[in-house]
């Protein structure tokens, strides 16, 4: 029970750590390209690696922490049907370049820092 409320309250973070990532982002860009869904992907990859790393072997933390952290507030920060539903707008808007760069980019950055962390912990 205490897992289900900690997701719950992380998950809420997250969301509104990327509704605030969405608002600044439309503040200083107006492009085609879904900037803002790429930012918190990337970040919540970058929170999920820096865990991994620093925290991989570590007895010490709570399992309640890790679970606010990466299930919680990462889940609600990153969002695939998010970056999905972009991509096919994208797509329907004959912005293929842009929907090609949105693909390409969040699979090798997020894929990329991920790997990067998750090597240094073996």
């Amino acid at each position: 029970m205490i897992s289900t409320v900690v997701v719950f309250i992380g998950g809420g973070i997250g969301a509104v750590l990327r509704y605030v990532i969405s608002q600044i982002t439309l503040l200083v860009y107006n492009g085609q390209m879904p900037l803002a869904t790429i930012i918190a992907n990337i970040f919540s990859c970058i929170i999920m690696g820096l865990f991994l790393f620093l925290f991989s072997e570590s007895k010490i933390i709570n399992p309640n922490f890790k679970i606010f952290l990466l299930v919680g507030i990462c889940g609600g920060l990153s969002t695939f049907s998010t970056f999905s539903l972009e991509t096919i707008n994208l797509l329907k808007s004959g912005s293929y370049y842009w929907a090609i760069i949105n693909v390409v980019s969040s699979i090798i950055i997020c894929f990329g820092l991920l790997w990067l962390f998750y090597k240094k912990t073996i």
